[in-house]
């Protein structure tokens, strides 16, 4: 058990710890990107029995590095990490996969006798996990790369293509998404179904068996924010991340196509080194794009429901450790008093 004497209320929470795992309570930490959920993740660590599950669409990847601000290898030592360097490249990820993923893991960890935390900005990921996913056929990877071939040799035939099977996804699938044309595609050469027959099927319900205890990191003061994403890109320039992303632009696999390489920073770059844009413009676009992914973020997590809101900016490490600690040791305060009250119920 971790010592947690420098923060009391986690001492707290630590004594109801089987009641807390009883309850299948997962700790989810969202925010947009440069927001702190690393480092609050880390602090946790060291005052709770953890194991963090990245939930971030870039972080899987292997060889990115920099450019994700993935966790070092000497934190990942302190505490376990998941679904991080779990591809290279030029595999392919998607949400279903992730729920998947997710289910397995937090079972494991919680038989392990640890808290599942979840931690990152791929709020599809999140969205996938809570409200359930249609069953779309799994990704086929031999199609893939004939779609991908296709587009490299001939962009526009994949939205034709689309268009006479699928005219519903064809009219809300711009022609320049080469990422979500082709997964529509893959999905009716492998199926025989359309993208749109499959998503008009019944949702499969998700969160059956645990339920998540969401922290948002949200600053209101967006300003802050964006100087924050402005000063972490210099750092990333000044850390060798273009060094990072030549090597990737040196792979024969990877092209600008690739979600990994369609990621915010990694796009900008490989634009650079293919002499699209110079290097004042590449820092431009890739602050401007990153400002642009922590807005798409901020609007998703707008929409969650029963959000623990914190302001990164506006409230210590400390404390943000402790508002959490909290609300966690009243919900098992609460749904242990409920339990004994419906037991009490029961003999009467």
């Amino acid at each position: 058990m971790k010592e947690t004497h420098q923060y009391g209320v986690c001492q707290n929470l630590v004594e109801h710890w089987d009641s807390l795992l009883t309850q299948k309570t997962v700790l989810a930490i969202m925010g947009p990107t440069a927001s702190g959920k690393s480092r609050l993740s880390m602090a946790l660590a060291d005052c709770l029995p953890m194991e963090i599950i990245s939930v971030d669409s870039a972080l899987i990847y292997r060889g990115m590095d920099i450019g994700t601000a993935k966790p070092t290898l000497a934190e990942q030592a302190r505490v376990p990490h998941h679904l991080i360097d779990i591809l290279d490249p030029h595999e392919s990820y998607s949400a279903s996969a992730f729920v998947q993923d997710t289910h397995r893991l937090v079972e494991e960890i919680f038989a392990r006798g640890n808290l599942p935390v979840m931690v990152g900005g791929t709020m599809m990921y999140f969205n996938a996990l809570q409200q359930g996913m249609n069953a779309l056929p799994q990704a086929d990877e031999a199609i893939r790369q004939a779609l991908q071939q296709q587009w490299l040799a001939a962009p526009d035939s994949l939205h034709t293509q689309l268009a006479e099977v699928d005219a519903v996804a064809a009219k809300r699938i711009h022609p320049n998404d080469p990422q979500r044309l082709i997964r529509a595609l893959e999905v009716y050469l492998a199926s025989g179904k359309s993208l749109t027959e499959w998503q008009q099927a019944p949702t499969k319900q998700a969160l059956s068996e645990f339920c998540l205890h969401k922290v948002g990191l949200i600053a209101q003061d967006r300003a802050r924010l964006h100087q924050q994403i402005e000063q972490r890109f210099m750092q990333m320039m000044a850390q060798g991340f273009l060094s990072e992303v030549e090597l990737l632009f040196q792979n024969p696999r990877l092209n600008a196509d690739l979600p990994s390489i369609r990621s915010v920073g990694y796009r900008q770059a490989w634009s650079y080194l293919c002499g699209e844009i110079d290097g004042d413009e590449l820092v431009q676009k890739g602050v401007a794009a990153t400002r642009q992914l922590a807005k798409r973020q901020l609007t998703w997590l707008r929409k969650e429901q029963a959000l623990q809101l914190i302001d990164p900016f506006e409230t210590l490490l400390d404390e943000q450790v402790q508002q959490i600690c909290q609300r966690l040791h009243e919900k098992v305060l609460s749904a242990n008093a409920e339990r004994l009250k419906n037991q009490n119920i029961s003999k009467i």
